[in-house]
Order: structure tokens, then C-alpha cells, then sequence
């Protein structure tokens, strides 16, 4: 457990600075600040030694400011490496003095270094199954894409990014600085869109009422300050404090999701069956109790595809709703089972069926934050690639259909639309009226009012990564989306024309909509965390009243859960924001670091909050362990 790293932040250009030494070289380099090398030893008197001492420590006592080798190498930069890790000893070291770097045009794939740079150079201007590339010297040749991570440092002239290790690049001027940022930004564009960054395209692919999103720095930021939380500020999670584990105990191995509970009980779901534990203020704790699945099963089932990849509480907590996939490897479902948790009994095999033809559901979630704890819920929502819809589990006489009958009783559809195509549905979640957020394959974020399912009142443009994820607050405020590389923030926010306050669930945004803001790890913790490590499940804290404000949001990646404090996000004047070029990015969080990957991450309801930690506890879930972390606050 700890906080974002810190010392990939300090570069200085200072006389003590280490340069790095690389396989067999033994020659050093002197600081590109300007300071000469030191004379090699010869066979000359040390009478001559000491006059060269002399004049040495002279010309040092005068700070001179040399000239640059080479005054006229066009884009010149000097070249940092970190090495370490997060050792002790890990440090910057300077890797090339005096370099160049250029965005080229390519086909070829990343590290052919060796390669002749002319190939490079015919492709500038553009070709088929081509992308650009940034090269830096000999030694850094990385497709351009958010899988960099670039970090901008503005009053630091410097950028960080990876390429199979985290490197960083000072610029002599600030004009050089703002030069690459902006080259960078639009070959990342056309990267991901395919198109030349001009204002135009850009336009195209935005859409006009996205101009904030084109040119973030004119963007109109009142709407973050206007809904930002005015209630007493509770201790933010900070560097200086701690996380304190509460509990750790084996979860049996093959964890497979979470399902956590506002009332006496919250859920893992295994390879075995579901295993209950008794929620406490200071997190969940096994009861020892566990529902084999087998039990439940019909006579013939196929065990090896049963063990459900998604589990949804219903009706005050007593009833699951256990969804697995129909083929090995693919989100889809042809149904589910209901749990009756009291019993311990499957008491009703679902299947998804609509007009008399079997269809499936990638998803299912509540019609709304607080539904779970509804005693009379008989309704959820489903989410197909093409499909938005709501089942009912009673029959259209009222009934509700048990799994006594002869086939599986089949879910009733009350409302919904079957989309034609295109869609590319991933993900959803629900608002605490009922509103409906969806993720899409193509970056696409829509929102749907609690009346209607057919078309979308807001549709936020893609930033060019598949949402794999999404939540929302329970005000509807917020819109938290997933993707592999970074989470998007959304404010949903908007003053009608008349001068309301109103959200893009309910009604258009038209023109105003305010510039998202990206949540991201630093260079150095996305190295760490792994190359083929991604975010997941971005969610923020929970809470199921209105006019109480979510404090928090977690992600996984790989074996980090990461923390950021929502109202530090929000808030314009964040130092993260200085001197950025584009979209606003967070770099503020506190990572909890466990020895296998995550499988979720998730903040408890807030009603098991304590008075001396600002939030619920956190709950870790890993294959084969579930811990429950509480947030800073003295004992």
C-alpha cells in the first residue's frame, strides 16, 4: 500500500547528476546545463594539474552558461532514463545529453531501430496500414498513442512517457516544449481517427456542440465549480497519510466478482459457490457460510460454463441474479439463475427470449443505485451488443414463475429497443432515478432518461479508446467511464435556455458541454503495473440519498487498486491542471498494492463509514484473497 510515486517529478539540472552507463560504455557525459567534462588523467605534472585546477574552479565560480555543441540540430532535447523501479535507489539519469527527436511516418514495427530511417521518411506523407512515430536519437522509437502515458511538465519544459521504460525529455526553450506537445497531440489524432489533425476533422469527428473537447483550454470549466460538493470538506486522501488493512482473509481460491450488500451481508462469488460475509464499519468479514453451486443446479447442468461472471442483488438483499456466459471466453448470456440467499437455493432458471426468439445479454444491472434494497423489486435492466432493455420477473398475470415448470420460464420484456446496428454496446450503469448510462466499443458515452430506451439524450464523442466500463453518481451529475489506458470524468451538467440547471439524462445538452477530464497513473506506476495490465472496473464511492456527494473513485490495474479524492478532481485549480496542453489529467491517487492481480475493487455503502476515516472501507478482491481496506483516519 502507498501513494502515487513521487520521484520520477524531480529532474535537476544540477553538477551532482549521474549520467547513465550503458552495456560497455565507460565514457561519461557531462550535464547538459552546460557544464564541460572533467580533463582525463595524463602523464602532465602536477604542476600543470594544479594551474588546470585552478582555472577550472575559476571559471566554475562564474556560473558561465556554455553554448550548445550544436547549435543549429534541429528539435534538440536531452534524454532522461529511470532506472530502479521503486527502489530506494531508483533515480533519473541522463541517457543522451544532447539529442533530437522526430515524428515519422511508418510501417514498421516498434524497436526496429535499426532500420533505415529513409523508409521512414517516404511515409511521411501518409500510405496505407501506416502510423506515426516518435524517435528520439538511437535509442526511443514509440507509436504514438495514449499506451505512452505522455505526463507533460510544463514548468519543467519536460515530458515523461514509456517505451519499454520511462524516459523523459527536457527542452531548452519553452517554445520547443509547446512545439512537441502540440506535433504530439496531433499525431495521436490522426492516429486514432485515421485523419489529418485539422480544425476541420477535428469538428467531424468532435461534433460542433464538442468544441470544449476540441480546445479544452477554451472550454467553460463553471459547470465543474458550480457542481462541486459545497458540503463540509472531509480529510482528503493524501501522500502524507496512511490505508490501513482491517481485514485479510483467504477467499478459496477463483474469485470470480463481488457483490457487495448496504445491509448485514456482502457476497463473493467463486468456482464453488457464493461465500457470505457480514458487513462491519471496518469492513467485510467470512461467516463461513457458502452456497454451493451444484446444489442449486438442474439435473444435466453444464458445470464447467456455471460459475457466473456476474452477480446482481435484488429484493432487499435475499435474492442474486447469477449470470455466466454460454461460451467460454465471451460475455454473452442466454439467461441466468435466481439465488434465493436465505435458502441457499437456485429457485428459478431465467431465459432471455423476446418475440418467441432466444437472445442473449452481454450485462444486467438495477433499474436504479438504491433498487437492491427494495423488497417488492421484480424488474433489472439488460444490455445486449445491439440491446437496452428492462425484464420483469412476473408473468403478465403477476405471477411469478418458479423453476417447477416444465422449461425455463422465460423473462417478460416490459420496455426497451433492439437497435438495428452499430451500437456496439459494452457497459452500463443506472442513476438513482433510474437514468441509464451506456459505454461503447467505439469510446461513445450516451444517456438515456428513465422514460425512454430508444434514443439517447446526450451522446458524448469517443476519445478513441473502447469503454470497458462505466458508473455514475447517484445524482447523475458524474459519469465515470473505463478504458484500457486512462478513466474519463464527465460532467453531465448544462443551463438550459431559460437559465436551469439540468442534467444531459433529462434533456440536450446543445453547445456548452463542459471538457471531460482523464484520470491516469503516472509513467512510472503504469510501468510498474505492467505492459499488459489495463484498467478495469472505475467505480465511484457509494451512496443512496439524495444530496449525499460520492467522495471517491477506484480503479484496478493489474495488482493496484487506485484511489483518487473526487473533490480534488473537480477542483479547476488542482495542481495536476498546471501549465497542461488539452484535456485536464489527474495524476493525484493512493495505490493499494497487493501480490496477485485484482479481480474488483470496491468502496461499501457510506452508511458504514466511521467518523474518523473520510470514506466507507475499500474492498480488494483477488483470486485468492478478499481484504478490506479503510481509507486515512487517526484510530
Amino acid at each position: 500500500m502507498g501513494t502515487s510515486q513521487s520521484r520520477e517529478d524531480r529532474i535537476t539540472d544540477s553538477e551532482s547528476e549521474e549520467d547513465y552507463e550503458e552495456e560497455e560504455e565507460e565514457e561519461q557525459y557531462d550535464d547538459a546545463s552546460g557544464d564541460r567534462q572533467k580533463p582525463q588523467s595524463s602523464s602532465s605534472s602536477s604542476g600543470t594539474h594544479k594551474s588546470l585546477d585552478e582555472i577550472d574552479a575559476k571559471l566554475k565560480s562564474l556560473k558561465l552558461k556554455y553554448p550548445s555543441q550544436q547549435p543549429n540540430l534541429k528539435n534538440p532535447v536531452k534524454l532522461y532514463l529511470y532506472i530502479g523501479g521503486n527502489t530506494p535507489k531508483a533515480k533519473w539519469v541522463i541517457s543522451d545529453k544532447l539529442t533530437s527527436y522526430t515524428f515519422v511516418k511508418t510501417s514498421k514495427i516498434s524497436g526496429d531501430e535499426d532500420e533505415d530511417d529513409d523508409d521512414d521518411e517516404e511515409l511521411r506523407s501518409g500510405g496505407g496500414g501506416s502510423w506515426w512515430v516518435l524517435k528520439v536519437g538511437s535509442k526511443v522509437r514509440a507509436r504514438v498513442s495514449m499506451d505512452m502515458q505522455l505526463k507533460m511538465f510544463g514548468e519543467q519544459r519536460r515530458v515523461d512517457f514509456v517505451d519499454r521504460g520511462v524516459w523523459a525529455l527536457k527542452f531548452f526553450t519553452g517554445e520547443e516544449y509547446r512545439s512537441f506537445v502540440t506535433q504530439f497531440q496531433d499525431c495521436l489524432f490522426e492516429n486514432v481517427y485515421l485523419v489529418e489533425a485539422t480544425e476541420e476533422n477535428k469538428v467531424k469527428v468532435y461534433g460542433k456542440d464538442f468544441i470544449g473537447w476540441i480546445k479544452p483550454e477554451a472550454a467553460d470549466d463553471s459547470m465543474w465549480e458550480d457542481a462541486e460538493d459545497k458540503s463540509p470538506v472531509e480529510t482528503p486522501v493524501k501522500g502524507s497519510q496512511e490505508l490501513l488493512e482491517e481485514f485479510e482473509e483467504a477467499a478459496n481460491g477463483g474469485v470470480q466478482s463481488l457483490a457487495l450488500g448496504a445491509l448485514d451481508n456482502s457476497f463473493l462469488v467463486n468456482d464453488l459457490g457464493v461465500h457470505v460475509y457480514r458487513n462491519f464499519n471496518r469492513g467485510i468479514h467470512a461467516k463461513g457460510i457458502c452456497v454451493k453451486f451444484e446444489e442449486g443446479l438442474r439435473s444435466g447442468g453444464d458445470l464447467e460454463h456455471s460459475t457466473p461472471k456476474k452477480a446482481l442483488l435484488m429484493r432487499a438483499e435475499t435474492n442474486m441474479m447469477l449470470m455466466s456466459p454460454a461460451k467460454e471466453g465471451k460475455p454473452h448470456a442466454t439467461g441466468l439463475k435466481q439465488l434465493d440467499i436465505e435458502t441457499g437455493k437456485i429457485v428459478t432458471e431465467w431465459k432471455f427470449e423476446k418475440d418467441g426468439t432466444d437472445i442473449t445479454m452481454r450485462d444486467i444491472t438495477n433499474d436504479t443505485k438504491g433498487s437492491q434494497l427494495d423488497p417488492s423489486e421484480s424488474t433489472f435492466l439488460g444490455l445486449d451488443d445491439n440491446r437496452l432493455c428492462q425484464w420483469d420477473m412476473r408473468d403478465r398475470s403477476g405471477m411469478v414463475q418458479k423453476i417447477a415448470t416444465s422449461s425455463s420460464p422465460v423473462l417478460h420484456w416490459t420496455q426497451g429497443h433492439q437497435f438495428s446496428r452499430g451500437t456496439n454496446f459494452q457497459c452500463f450503469a443506472s442513476t438513482g432515478d433510474g437514468s441509464i448510462v451506456v459505454g461503447s466499443i467505439d469510446g461513445k458515452i450516451r444517456l438515456y432518461s428513465k422514460t425512454s430506451m430508444r434514443q439517447a439524450k446526450t451522446a458524448f464523442p469517443g476519445l478513441g479508446s473502447p469503454i470497458t466500463h462505466v458508473d455514475v453518481t447517484y445524482d447523475g451529475k458524474w459519469v465515470l467511464a473505463t478504458t484500457d489506458t486512462y478513466l474519463v470524468l464527465i460532467c453531465t451538467l448544462f443551463t438550459d435556455k431559460d437559465g436551469k440547471t439540468k442534467t444531459g439524462f433529462s434533456s440536450r445538452m446543445g453547445n456548452k458541454i463542459p471538457a471531460p477530464r482523464l484520470l491516469k497513473l503516472t509513467p512510472l506506476d503504469s510501468h510498474l503495473a505492467g505492459a499488459n495490465n489495463k484498467f478495469q472496473g472505475g467505480h465511484f464511492s457509494w451512496v443512496t440519498e439524495n444530496g449525499k456527494q460520492e467522495r471517491h473513485l477506484v480503479a484496478t490495474v493489474g495488482k493496484f487498486s487506485v484511489i483518487w479524492d473526487f473533490q480534488q478532481v473537480k477542483n479547476s485549480a488542482h495542481e495536476c491542471y498546471h501549465n497542461q496542453q488539452g484535456l485536464k489529467s489527474c495524476y493525484c491517487y493512493k495505490i493499494v498494492l497487493k501480490d496477485e492481480s485484482i479481480v474488483e475493487s470496491r468502496f461499501m455503502h457510506d452508511k458504514f463509514a466511521v467518523s474518523d476515516s473520510p470514506e466507507a472501507p475499500l474492498v480488494v478482491a483477488t483470486p485468492m484473497k478478499v481484504s478490506s481496506i479503510s481509507l486515512s483516519g487517526k484510530r
